[in-house]
């Protein structure tokens, strides 16, 4: 791990991932999160691919007691889009003295590679609490510090949408098929955490709606990727 990093701006999708990071990092000497930063759909009021309310996300925000910063992008942005976005925020969190930008990647060497480049363009650094550690390792260490997350998101290519609500833990590693990675590190699945160590108190999630959308990799309705994605509603 890592000491004496300063200021960090904790990229926060909701997740089990993004939990796990800050809590790790929160046990660091020096190192001090300061702010949360998600990306939305201004046009859903969603996070993104996790698909979680606005307001849920501002439930975590209060609970860690952390300024959070959303970036609200269109439903389907493209990479200029995004990388101004980012860069803005980025760069104000910088002129606050924020030295540092922490992610819950583990093992996408192309992402890491990508969020490091478009960091060192306004002088701030990366950091990976959980990167190349062992994903089945990484479910039961979240488990094991109370971490407690739902699946919200999964992919049609990979999992069933009876895995929607099924609890993140050592259980369920054995339920998941071969070909998945225990952490959906590939975009199998997504997560939203309702309770943490780090949180004043538990979000009291309710689940209801299920829905099966597809997405366009150019913003265009007639081009879709090979695959859907099943989501599960949570509300409170």
């Amino acid at each position: 791990m890592v000491s004496n990093e300063g200021k960090v701006v904790m990229n926060w999708s909701s997740g089990k991932d993004a939990a796990l990071a800050y809590h790790l990092l929160s046990k660091q000497a020096g190192c001090e999160v300061t702010h949360l930063l998600t990306t939305l759909s201004e046009e859903h009021e969603r996070v993104f691919m996790h698909g979680i309310r606005e307001k849920l996300l501002d439930l975590q925000a209060e609970r860690m007691k952390l300024p959070l910063i959303k970036v609200k992008l269109p439903a389907s942005p493209d990479d200029t889009i995004y990388k101004q976005a980012m860069l803005k925020n980025l760069s104000a969190l910088k002129e606050e003295g924020v030295s540092v930008a922490a992610y819950g990647d583990i093992f996408l060497e192309d992402l890491r590679v990508y969020r490091e480049q478009q960091l060192a363009q306004i002088g701030m650094s990366a950091l990976f609490p959980l990167w190349k550690k062992d994903t089945r390792e990484l479910v039961r260490q979240v488990e094991e510090v109370g971490i407690e997350a739902i699946i919200v998101c999964v992919s049609e290519k990979y999992l069933g949408k009876e895995f929607l609500g099924k609890k993140i833990s050592a259980e369920l590693l054995a339920q998941l098929p071969a070909n998945v990675d225990p952490c959906g590190e590939n975009g199998e699945f997504h997560t939203f955490v309702y309770n943490a160590p780090f949180f004043s108190s538990p979000i009291p999630i309710t689940t209801g709606e299920i829905v099966h959308k597809t997405y366009s990799p150019t913003g265009t309705d007639d081009i879709t990727w090979d695959t859907g994605f099943w989501f599960l509603d949570v509300d409170v």
